[in-house]
């Protein structure tokens, strides 16, 4: 388990409750029969706050983890995880 410093571990989760609150948002939405595109803007918004949290893990990953790999010669280590994580989003 890699450590994250308390700011950076404080933004994901910040990021991670916006996502939270606007997936409750889209539940409500979806239960109280709301216009179909209403719900799709908010889901949408959903998927931006979960971009954004996975952009602050990689920036931290990138900086700690990889940097630790490459330190130690384990470059191919990172390269596939990295390339794991990316080819599981596409």
């Amino acid at each position: 388990m890699a450590y994250r410093p308390k700011d950076t571990q404080e933004a994901i989760l910040h990021r991670l409750k916006i996502a939270q609150g606007h997936l409750q948002k889209v539940i409500q939405m979806v239960e109280t029969h709301e216009y179909c595109i209403d719900v799709m803007h908010q889901s949408q918004a959903v998927q931006r706050a979960l971009e954004e949290t996975n952009h602050v893990l990689l920036e931290h990953h990138l900086k700690t983890c990889v940097v630790d790999h490459i330190n130690k010669g384990e470059i191919d280590t990172s390269i596939q995880e990295i390339m794991n994580v990316v080819k599981k989003g596409a």
